[in-house]
């Protein structure tokens, strides 16, 4: 990403606030019976609290379309045998997406090209991604940036998926601001790492949205893993509540829980509302 960049990229991140005064709070939240995804849940079923606050909260329909976000890792580590593997797995995510599902592809090295905005045309997207051609070091960080604002005044439930094999190496942006910019997005971040480990910094961005980290031991395991991560959006619910009881502005503390016992629950920890004025 050239340097000239760096000063849009953060005046975004200050702009980019997310007003619960106005469109209330989405909450994207995963139950799971051990690895199982719990189905037939109700509002009634969920607590959730804004600052300890215990808030209302209905259920909005989790088959709204689904705005999916290709962030891809094309340094010149992943040439050859795992840019192939990398295209298998896309064409299973691509294969499971539906009727008024769109997609996105944000590729990252030492620069970061959103190559396309969201689209229904999934073809457009094969050929894109076909046309990728592996080079230079790795942007982890800012191309994450990237797609999140792909995401931003987009209807419909928004999922990034990140996938790299490797450890950020040339970004501008640092992992405090990106995850500030998580916080800020409605998005869901599942990162895929196909190296030896999850970074830290890409565990806290999928933590902060209440996302997933997901390590492959090799490239041949990516197709699986990302027709998991696709099921398994589907299958959250999403919950949504206008703040009562608490200042408007500044971070709040989000606790989600459900009332029934042996269920556990995944969600957001946080998001970033506006105050008075601003």
């Amino acid at each position: 990403m050239a340097a000239s960049l760096v000063p849009a990229l953060m005046t975004a991140i200050l702009l980019q606030t997310f007003s619960s005064r106005t469109i209330g709070v989405r909450v994207d939240v995963m139950v799971t019976d051990g690895r199982v995804p719990v189905a037939g849940l109700s509002a009634a079923d969920f607590e959730l609290r804004d600052n300890g606050v215990v808030q209302p909260v209905h259920l909005i329909e989790s088959s709204e379309p689904i705005n999916a976000v290709l962030a891809f890792d094309v340094s010149a580590s992943i040439d050859g045998r795992r840019h192939a593997e990398l295209l298998r797995a896309s064409e299973a995510f691509l294969a499971g997406l539906t009727r008024g599902d769109r997609a996105a592809l944000v590729t990252f090295r030492h620069d970061v090209a959103l190559r396309l905005a969201l689209t229904p045309d999934l073809d457009t997207v094969r050929a894109e991604l076909a046309a990728v051609k592996p080079a230079g070091d790795t942007s982890v960080l800012d191309g994450v940036f990237v797609a999140l604002m792909s995401t931003q005044a987009q209807p419909g439930r928004s999922l990034v998926v990140v996938c790299t094999d490797g450890y950020d190496t040339s970004s501008w942006l640092t992992a405090d601001a990106v995850v500030d910019a998580a916080k800020r997005s409605n998005a869901v971040i599942y990162a895929v790492s196909a190296g030896d480990t999850v970074s830290s910094e890409l565990g806290d961005l999928a933590d902060a949205t209440g996302g997933q980290t997901i390590r492959v031991a090799s490239g041949a395991e990516l197709a699986s893993a990302f027709r998991r991560i696709l099921s398994d959006f589907r299958s959250r619910y999403v919950l949504a509540f206008t703040p009562n009881g608490v200042d408007p502005g500044g971070l709040h503390r989000l606790d989600v829980r459900v009332k029934r016992p042996g269920l556990s629950v995944k969600a957001r920890q946080s998001y970033i509302g506006i105050g008075p004025g601003r």
